[in-house]
């Protein structure tokens, strides 16, 4: 931080608030290690251009970008874009400088009691920084700025931006005007983004752990278009991503069988590279077992692109049956 403060001073416009600056202070938050507002920092919400000078760190306002000296604003002339010209917002902004730290202190957090912790959000930070910058951070950037590189952005009625912005007090509020105004609805908006941030850098470790897990089950298969898994895990993006030749994956499911899916041919088709055989469709217990010979086949779906067996032995041998076939 700028001045090195213990106790820094956060500053952001005041009056309505919007996602990109809600985002940005749940972002710092997190990557300085700071608690709740008055306990070991002070939040500023202002356009009173002396306690703007006065912060530590400024965002959404102020007409600087600098962020040397701990300035985020993107509403001035010649304020930064990204490579292919979408601007930015100051969530943003924000998210290049603090962004990495954030999702390492996230990851620290959730992996403590493993006894991974910074080995872990070491290793991972900067992927996850990156993949969060282009899925969400990118978003609110359009959303704030109402265009894309692609052309203008329409917020929907269920998205981040929509749900953060309902925080703000109504107008006919006690709570709509005075010097104070909404301050205490954007520190209950910031704690829904934070809530967001936190399970969003959750679902792309596990994403990113999946794969590695994938890759090396792959690579340790005696047969590379059948996937085996010790657990089950999201694992169809890691073969398009890694063009594996995979037909089917077997794997656990919950209740104690093991199943055999097939592998569909594109992202999000309902296709399949090599359905299940159409004699087994729809068949169960007795009848598959007959069909298939394999004794502890359970099911087959309808449309053949899922079934199980009792054991992991009786899976495989249903995915090698229907190659084989």
């Amino acid at each position: 931080m700028p001045s090195g403060h213990s106790h820094p001073t956060l500053v952001t416009h005041g009056g309505r608030f919007h996602c990109d600056e809600v985002f940005a202070y749940a972002v710092l938050r997190l990557a300085l290690g700071l608690g709740t507002t008055g306990e070991d920092h002070r939040l500023i919400r202002t356009r009173d251009p002396a306690l703007i000078r006065s912060g530590d760190i400024v965002w959404d306002v102020g007409t600087v970008f600098e962020p040397e000296a701990g300035r985020f604003d993107h509403h001035q002339r010649g304020a930064p874009l990204r490579p292919d010209g979408t601007p930015y917002s100051a969530a943003g902004l924000v998210w290049q400088v603090y962004g990495e730290r954030a999702v390492t202190a996230i990851l620290a957090a959730a992996t403590a009691g493993d006894g991974r912790g910074r080995a872990v959000a070491s290793e991972l930070a900067a992927a996850i920084a990156a993949d969060l910058d282009e899925t969400l951070l990118r978003r609110i950037d359009e959303l704030d700025n109402g265009v894309s590189a692609q052309g203008p952005v329409v917020d929907d009625a269920l998205g981040l931006g929509r749900l953060i912005g309902d925080f703000n007090p109504p107008w006919d509020s006690p709570f709509a005007s005075g010097p104070h105004a909404g301050d205490e609805a954007f520190l209950a908006a910031s704690a829904l983004a934070e809530g967001v941030l936190r399970r969003r850098v959750d679902a792309v470790r596990a994403r990113v752990e999946a794969a590695a897990i994938v890759l090396s089950a792959h690579a340790a298969g005696s047969d590379p278009r059948i996937l085996v898994l010790d657990r089950g895990m999201p694992w169809k993006n890691a073969v398009f991503t890694h063009e594996l030749p995979v037909i089917f994956t077997v794997s656990p499911a919950a209740n104690g069988n093991w199943m055999i899916d097939a592998m569909p041919p594109e992202p999000g088709s309902f296709a399949q590279r090599l359905p299940l055989p159409e004699a087994w469709a729809g068949l169960e217990g007795a009848d598959l077992a007959a069909a298939s010979g394999v004794p502890d086949a359970v099911f087959v779906h309808l449309r053949r692109f899922v079934g199980a067996a009792r054991s992991r032995e009786g899976a495989v041998a249903m995915a090698v049956r229907t190659l084989e076939a």
